[in-house]
């Protein structure tokens, strides 16, 4: 059983998001950081069992969904105080677990690294993904022009039930010459990729003029050359980051914008985490076989309770 520190609160965890890289870590590639728990699992949903000292807002019995740098896939889960929100009115915790990690990364890439905002546009790639069905939902739902990538019909049929304007099955199809086709020429305005070096070319070749190429994971390759003179002439900003190794201060501030600006989304129904499968807990490497299947469309959640 583990024990709440100072600033920490222990949930009795309902239910736990699986993510890729949960997969990572399970095969020596992604340890977790110094002094977060070797057991995976980095979103939980759940009820306050227990509050540390210098904790306030929060009491026992509390109804919470939290980012957490390990330890989800269990019983019980500590989670720093500044990293939990409330469970959005009318979602379960199913739901709610499926939440904060991808929330989490959409928000801070692509409207706060990638400032996407209203009347602009934006490539997301792997839109059938968790992240990528929770960045179409919040692009389309704050106002932009939503394209996206699949590797299936059937994803992209998902994709643009969520909101994507044009969803395009990179197995038989180029991105760029839709983009630019859809654009007249333009381009977007953000590219969000999860792909890395393969399409990281042909990403630099879709932005707008200000155009801002936002990368989160490097699935297919880390190395990539760059001609920079495309980058100067056109104004480009090339970004990206990791969720899990920053600061409890920093991941605190990502809570506190998502709790402002989409929560509200949640609670109206704009926006809603999309759920493939759940599975017990004692099952746990049958929704890692799912997600290595790579045919799911949105989250795989794990039923604690």
């Amino acid at each position: 059983m583990p024990s709440p520190g100072s600033g920490e609160i222990l949930i009795k965890v309902a239910a736990a998001g699986v993510n890729r890289p949960d997969l990572m870590q399970r095969l020596g590639r992604y340890p977790p950081p110094p002094g977060a728990s070797d057991i995976p699992g980095l979103e939980v949903a759940g009820a306050i069992d227990r509050i540390g000292s210098d904790v306030s807002g929060w009491k026992t019995g509390d109804s919470v969904c939290a980012l957490v740098a390990g330890g989800g896939y269990a019983q019980y889960c500590v989670a720093p105080a500044p990293q939990c929100l409330p469970v959005p009115r009318g979602l379960d915790l199913i739901s709610a677990a499926a939440i904060p990690e991808t929330f989490f990364t959409v928000w801070t890439n692509v409207f706060d690294r990638g400032r996407l905002v209203s009347g602009e546009s934006i490539l997301i790639h792997g839109g059938a993904s968790g992240i990528g069905t929770t960045a179409i939902q919040l692009a389309r739902a704050r106002g932009a022009r939503v394209f996206a990538t699949a590797g299936s019909p059937e994803k992209c049929a998902a994709c643009e039930r969520l909101g994507a304007e044009r969803a395009i099955n990179y197995t038989d199809t180029d991105f760029l010459e839709v983009v630019r086709a859809s654009t007249g020429g333009r381009g977007v305005d953000v590219v969000l990729d999860m792909v890395g070096a393969e399409y990281f070319a042909r990403n630099i070749d879709a932005l707008a003029m200000e155009g801002r190429l936002v990368e989160i994971a490097t699935l297919r390759g880390a190395k990539a050359e760059l001609v920079i003179p495309t980058v100067m002439q056109r104004r480009l900003t090339i970004s990206g980051s990791t969720l899990r190794a920053r600061s409890v201060a920093e991941k605190g501030i990502i809570a506190q914008a998502v709790s402002t600006h989409v929560w509200p989304l949640l609670e109206s129904g704009a926006v809603r985490p999309v759920i493939h499968q759940t599975f017990p807990l004692t099952d746990a490497a049958g929704a890692h076989r799912v997600l290595e299947a790579g045919a799911h469309i949105g989250k795989v959640v794990l039923n604690v309770s």
